[in-house]
């Protein structure tokens, strides 16, 4: 059923054209996501789609009957009042309450927030979940979102994920949603509009389906697209290597993929990283003993007996909900938090950048022209790719058309990543960085991940951007109840144990992860090494304990009982496949060549095939990987 649509819109400004003679539909089932660069036009379709702007020819068209809910990124809430009549209105407790939908939202968004506080009292993340709550309380047709993950963290990413997979059957409602996080695209978008150059071309599938149709485009383009084609196929290429849960659809054509990827390097030359940073770092960066830090008056520490080796070359993502006291032990790291107690070491030869949310880089510049700060600057920056001159570096990060630019001047996207520029051109060791990706759309995103992929040094990420901590780190710790704990299942360890943890007694997303037990290495030991497999030394990804003492895998023995079972199970599955993939096989060599009816079909129930054995083989590894 069609919904709501635009036929021949466009929309110009005195300096540029937004949009062209656009035109298209939305249909009841459909889950939208749209990318494109910063200033192209995404939020300006989405509103002129939701009636809330004006286009300058051609027409909206809606449904009669059709509800339309819009999420703007600035939220226009009323101050004066309390939360809980922000997004229920002056509905009695009982009603809401009585609704599952409306508990669902409150529960999810405003778990921590107080409902009778005054909005104007609340941080901008808290207003920011607030504005989202409010709207999904709300029964609509089509949601229109922008930018809803901003403020969220990783267990509000997975929870509207979730609840926007199941808020309506299958074949009803719509989603529209902006964002530059590519995990929640992938996880709710059935298509993908790029908006680009004043026109907007769809996809069908979230965003890696979007990459490899993309990549496909791209080998058709003009040596003017080498450049973005080479960037997408090593996005591709992560995505197929580094994330084969995204890629395990049959939508995805995983031969197609493959294909691409053939002659694809891993994105990051691990070994040749590793050994520039010791020869910069030596072989001591950081190492924590026992530390923990208290403030004044508070009842619990925010930091509590954290044991941390970081090496020459680590790549550490820390995780944890808002408040959790991420930005805090980063701080003893860097040295601006005094522990209360305990002991943090560091390097002789360590120098520290961060890259933070504040711009404090370019505070004092703001009049200055680009051209001008780069003349001040070093003259070439040194990768494992070899060296780069500053005006290479600006292109690389899509900043070649700001030269003559005064840095006021500057969008939000353009300013942040000036400021990595400059950074980076300083040549620090050690890189901090806390919340990058914000103001970047998805481009931008794939060009600063291809850059760290080079950069030589030791890296600490906090980010709630789920798919860039996969990207660029190669192990994630969680801070949790003050508690550092490695989580050798990366980011789906996490919101598994938190979830566990609610299930258990609605205990907080902290002790439940923590509960996990998972210690220094992957055998759960306390060893104080700086990472196997990334520096070669010691037991375990930076010797993180979380206290020091002995961890557990925390599997019971009737539960280890039941998943080797669950192993063995797979396993024969995956054999009968093999056999029957076999046979096809040998079909195919025996059946007359000009057949192409019967070719065709047994090739397709063997591509079939192939790809349920490719996913029994990820739950096979998923499965044995707990028992480890």
């Amino acid at each position: 059923m069609h919904l709501l649509g635009c036929e021949s819109i466009s929309l110009s400004y005195p300096n540029r054209t937004v949009l062209e003679d656009v035109t298209l539909g939305i249909d009841a089932g459909d889950r939208i996501g749209m990318v494109g660069r910063n200033g192209d036009g995404k939020s300006t379709l989405m509103r002129i789609l939701a009636g809330i702007q004006e286009p300058d020819s051609g027409r909206v068209t809606v449904r009669g009957g059709v509800r339309v809910g819009f999420l703007e990124q600035a939220d226009e809430l009323d101050s004066g009042l309390d939360v809980r009549t922000t997004v229920v209105g002056d509905a009695a407790d009982h009603e809401w309450a009585s609704k599952p939908e409306v508990r669902d939202v409150m529960n999810g968004l405003l778990g921590d927030i107080e409902l009778a506080a005054q909005v104007g009292e609340l941080s901008g993340g808290q207003r920011r979940r607030v504005a989202l709550a409010r709207l999904l309380a709300g029964d609509w047709d089509i949601l229109m979102l922008d930018e809803p993950t901003n403020h969220l963290d990783i267990d509000g990413v997975q929870w509207l994920a979730e609840h926007i997979k199941r808020r309506w059957p299958a074949g009803q409602g719509a989603l529209l949603v902006v964002t530059h996080d590519r995990w929640f695209l992938d996880e709710v978008s059935t298509m993908t509009w790029e908006v680009h150059d004043a026109t907007v071309d769809a996809f069908e599938g979230g965003y890696a389906a979007y990459v490899l149709q993309r990549v496909e485009r791209d080998r058709q383009a003009a040596t003017a697209e080498a450049k973005r084609q080479n960037l997408m196929r090593k996005e591709l290429a992560w995505l197929r290597r580094g994330a084969p849960a995204r890629t395990s659809k049959p939508k995805f054509r995983i031969d197609a993929a493959n294909e691409l990827i053939a002659a694809e390097p891993p994105v990051r030359d691990t070994v040749q990283l590793v050994s520039m940073a010791t020869s910069r770092l030596g072989k001591d960066v950081f190492e924590l003993t026992d530390v923990s830090v208290r403030y004044p008056g508070a009842d619990q520490p925010v930091v509590e007996h954290v044991d941390w080796n970081i090496g020459p070359g680590d790549r550490f993502g820390i995780l944890g909900p808002n408040g959790a006291g991420k930005s805090t032990l980063v701080g003893t790291i860097t040295g601006a938090v005094e522990p209360s107690s305990g002991r943090v070491r560091q390097g002789k030869t360590v120098k520290i950048a961060v890259l933070d949310q504040q711009l404090r880089e370019l505070q004092d510049l703001q009049d200055d022209r680009v051209r001008e700060i780069l003349a001040r600057k070093r003259t070439e920056y040194r990768t494992a790719d070899g060296a780069l001159t500053p005006s290479q570096l600006l292109e690389k990060l899509g900043l070649g058309d700001v030269l003559s630019s005064r840095v006021k001047d500057l969008s939000g996207g353009q300013q942040r990543r000036l400021q990595l520029l400059l950074i980076l051109l300083d040549e620090p060791n050690v890189l901090i960085l806390d919340e990058p990706t914000n103001d970047m759309d998805t481009d931008m995103l794939a060009a600063m991940e291809d850059l760290l992929d080079t950069w030589p040094g030791t890296l600490l990420v906090i980010s709630h951007d789920r798919y860039f901590m996969e990207r660029v780190t190669d192990h994630q710790y969680a801070l949790l109840s003050g508690r550092l704990r490695h989580l050798p299942g990366g980011i789906d360890q996490y919101l598994q144990r938190a979830a566990e943890a609610r299930k258990a007694g609605g205990t907080s997303a902290g002790a439940g992860a923590g509960a996990s037990g998972t210690g220094s290495g992957a055998d759960g030991s306390t060893a104080a090494g700086t990472g196997a497999g990334v520096s070669g030394s010691g037991g375990g990804p930076g010797g993180a304990d979380g206290g020091g003492q002995a961890a557990e895998d925390g599997l019971s023995p009737a539960e280890r009982r039941r998943i080797t079972k669950e192993v063995q199970a797979v396993a024969r599955r995956i054999d009968k496949l093999e056999d029957r993939i076999a046979r096809v096989d040998a079909d195919l060599a025996a059946r007359d060549q000009s057949d192409f009816e019967g070719l065709a079909a047994l090739a397709a129930g063997r591509q079939e095939l192939a790809e349920e054995k490719d996913e029994l083989e990820l739950e096979w590894l998923e499965l044995s990987a707990e028992l480890e």
